[in-house]
């Protein structure tokens, strides 16, 4: 039998959960075994998987799990060093280079497990079958906007933390930004047309920010990009990849410009692709804004896990999309998952 454990996710500020309790009873109906392991963090309670037949684990047990079980969590694993014989399902970020990716490979190989990567999750067409992108573009154009709210008093944007709901989130930005009375900054995103952008523009417009759309068609020149210097907030929504080009160059912050906010919503800079090349470390809850020129000033906001800022929301909306993958679990050796396992063997290779 066909064995999910959802693990109890380890990273601060991440209440997240790939799945549902509806989402389990449907798992359960078609014959898969479900455990979910307790956590007083999590935005979906216990106590609602249990009541549709999941078994219950304690928190953080899955080093234990039976070895044909499938483990399933949302962001990265503690970095011990352990070797990992399970087969995992996570947001892995590890195919392109980056550090701490390689060192997550390291491990598989020495366990002999797999990565199944969310990221990698692709149907026939190569579209990714389910994303977080919508959210992570609200959130992060929410962040913007307090960075450069804050900047206007002379400020760093302090910490942030969850939203009961997007409503919540929404009435905060208003009365802050009323306090500048009717000014708004301009605002360029690039990537406009997909989940990311979508979810950026429709905060931007919920708070009356003009904003400048670019998509492909504007951006596929190549480059230079002196329009994006021009906007009081520039959003990038496009993931790093080979071929990407850059869009704030290193002598952003010393060339005349009005931009103050880079909202980096896709997020990679350890990667070598990535289109931002005026910093090279991720901003925290704690910590949400860096400050990377001081006169005038420069911000970077660049979070990597934004959707916690509405987890209620983003959980059900990624759950929802990813449920028909989950339920085709028993056959591995087919289709997303059988392309999931080829991106990580070709990557460990």
């Amino acid at each position: 039998m066909t064995h999910l454990w959802v693990r109890a996710e380890q990273r601060d500020n991440e209440t997240r959960v790939g799945l549902t309790p509806q989402g389990a009873a449907e798992l359960i109906a078609a014959g898969i075994k479900v455990t979910v392991e307790d956590s007083p963090t999590r935005c979906i309670p216990t106590d609602g998987y249990a009541a549709v037949g999941a078994d219950i684990a304690p928190q953080n047990s899955w080093p234990d799990a039976p070895r044909d079980a499938i483990v399933f969590g949302l962001k990265e694993l503690p970095e011990d060093g352990t070797p990992l014989p399970h087969r995992h399902i996570m947001f892995g970020h590890a195919f392109k280079g980056q550090p701490a990716g390689q060192r997550l490979l390291a491990r598989f190989t020495q366990g002999n497990g797999t990565l199944f990567d969310l990221e990698y999750l692709v149907d026939a067409d190569n579209r990714r079958v389910a994303a977080f992108g919508y959210w992570a573009g609200y959130a992060g154009a929410a962040v913007a906007l307090k960075c450069w709210i804050a900047q206007q008093q002379g400020q760093i944007a302090g910490p942030i933390a969850p939203y009961p709901a997007a409503s919540d989130l929404r009435a905060e930005l208003q009365a802050a930004l009323a306090v500048n009375g009717p000014h708004r900054p301009t605002a360029l995103i690039i990537g406009a047309l997909g989940r990311v952008g979508t979810g950026a523009a429709d905060l931007c417009t919920a708070m009356d920010v003009p904003t400048t759309r670019w998509d492909m068609n504007e951006t596929a020149h190549g480059g230079p990009f002196p329009e994006v210097l021009t906007h009081d907030i520039f959003f990038n929504c496009i993931l790093a990849r080979p071929g990407t080009p850059v869009f704030v160059p290193a002598s952003a912050p010393h060339d005349p410009r009005r931009l103050s906010v880079i909202g980096d919503i896709a997020c990679d800079p350890d990667s070598d692709f990535s289109p931002i090349k005026v910093y090279d470390q991720t901003t925290t809850w704690d910590a949400p804004a860096l400050r990377v020129h001081g006169a005038p000033v420069l911000d970077v906001t660049a979070i990597d896990n934004l959707p916690s800022m509405l987890p209620r929301e983003s959980s059900e909306d990624y759950a929802e999309q990813l449920l028909p993958s989950l339920l085709a679990l028993p056959n591995l050796g087919d289709g997303v998952w059988a392309r999931a396992k080829a991106t990580f063997e070709q990557a460990i290779a």
